[in-house]
């Protein structure tokens, strides 16, 4: 690799970040520690470590030390794991400083692990991204052993979504007249998703179109070298369809061999890990399903309403049940679970909550359907809180001596949920 193409990368990187304007995230790293921060692509991990940066030169870090490299920089392609001491000997060529590391996209690399644990071991901060699960895995945390901390950045939540249209709740917001306006941010959010670029653009739709199309997709497809996309495709479109539901390896097989296309059990379950290395979908396990069934059926979510928003022509209610499944996976992690035998109920954590999720809860059945089967999960698995999220509707219930609070998403959201 040409040292000079690597200089002049180095020095448009210096010049342009001090005078970006970049909001916030609610992520606090340790000031000492090194770090990979993985996650959904375009879920804001490039401006995330700007931001680093800037508040490194905030506290008198000179800009010269910050060596910040994008390896999806088309200049870069060719680069190999050699071509990553180039970027530290064309760096000494420019400054006689120590440089803090920021490589972005790492994972574009092949075997970028031992250099990056060589940089740790001399004494270099290190930052590092990378958008494949992978990362996270136990074999990566072998290699660089306990030399890196390891934070997911995601799409934004509810009050960073806020906090980027200029908007800071505060404590009381739901008696404030300004709540009028976070309720129409919400149903912006609720609908868009939560991704940060989105933002700027006006074409909305279009805009996360071309990112599954482009981004999500073509970079699955390209990365795990997929034999069969037509297959990953329905797979993913009747993920989408099937939302709200428990489904099974062998029903999604058997799903896109109804349209003609021929694919294993075991295909199915590779393309499943492909798609949550990815961070497009995470799934859900039933906590009363027995050891052997709980891998094999699950329900599994899109990790974005508006990647969601794509597959379906009425998806109010996969739009909320997800939403309130992300908030919820960002706090309790795999210690949340869904219920059903004989009953069943959206999300379930142990000792602590019963939740439905409810777009609407007007309806007679719809109400009776909800609350019985919150009393008989309580019944089973006693727990502190029984709670229905809807979209508006709002009351406290009082059943058999127990409340049920039925509470509109936005504020059960911003009551502590982020």
């Amino acid at each position: 690799m040409d040292k000079s193409i690597i200089k002049k990368i180095i020095l448009e990187n210096q010049q342009r970040i001090p005078g970006l304007e970049i909001v916030k995230r609610n992520y606090s790293p340790e000031p000492a520690a090194n770090y990979i921060f993985t996650g959904q692509r375009r879920a804001g991990k490039t401006f995330f470590i700007f931001s680093l940066i800037q508040e490194m030169l905030k506290k008198g870090i000179s800009i010269e030390t910050v060596l910040y490299i994008n390896f999806e920089d088309e200049r870069l392609i060719g680069l190999d794991v050699s071509g990553l001491d180039s970027i530290i000997e064309s760096y000494r060529e420019l400054f006689s400083h120590t440089p803090v590391l920021f490589f972005d996209e790492i994972q574009n690399i092949g075997d970028w692990q031992k250099f990056a644990r060589r940089m740790a071991d001399n004494d270099y901060r290190i930052y590092i991204t990378g958008s494949n699960s992978e990362m996270l895995s136990s074999e990566m945390a072998s290699t660089l052993g306990a030399r890196f901390m390891v934070m997911e950045i995601e799409t934004l939540t509810f009050t960073e979504f806020l906090l980027f249209h200029g908007f800071q709740p505060d404590a009381n917001i739901e008696f404030s007249p300004s709540r009028f306006e976070v309720i129409r941010l919400f149903e912006q959010y609720f609908a868009e998703g939560g991704f940060p670029e989105l933002i700027k653009f006006t074409q909305k739709r279009e805009y996360l179109s071309n990112l599954f199309q482009k981004v999500f997709l073509g970079d699955i497809i390209a990365r795990y070298q997929v034999r069969n996309p037509a297959a990953l495709r329905i797979l993913i479109k009747k993920l989408a369809e099937s939302t709200m539901d428990e489904v099974s390896f062998n029903r999604m097989r058997n799903i896109i061999i109804s349209t003609g296309l021929q694919v294993g059990t075991a295909t199915i379950i590779e393309y499943l890990k492909h798609l949550e290395d990815a961070f497009l979908i995470s799934s859900l396990s039933n906590f009363m399903a027995k050891i052997s069934s709980r891998e094999s059926k699950k329900k599994y979510y899109f990790r974005d309403n508006g990647l969601l928003s794509l597959f379906l022509i009425d998806p109010n209610s996969f739009l909320l049940e997800t939403l309130v499944f992300n908030t919820l996976r960002k706090k309790y992690g795999d210690q949340l679970f869904y219920l059903r035998n004989g009953f069943e109920v959206d999300f379930f954590i142990p000792g602590e909550t019963l939740m439905q999720v409810c777009f609407g809860f007007s309806e007679q059945s719809t109400r009776k359907r909800e609350i019985s089967a919150l009393l008989k999960a309580n019944e089973k698995y006693p727990v502190k809180n029984m709670i229905i999220v809807t979209f508006n509707n709002e009351e406290s219930i009082l059943e058999d001596n127990l409340t049920i609070e039925v509470v509109p998403a936005w504020k059960w959201i911003l009551r502590g949920f982020n």
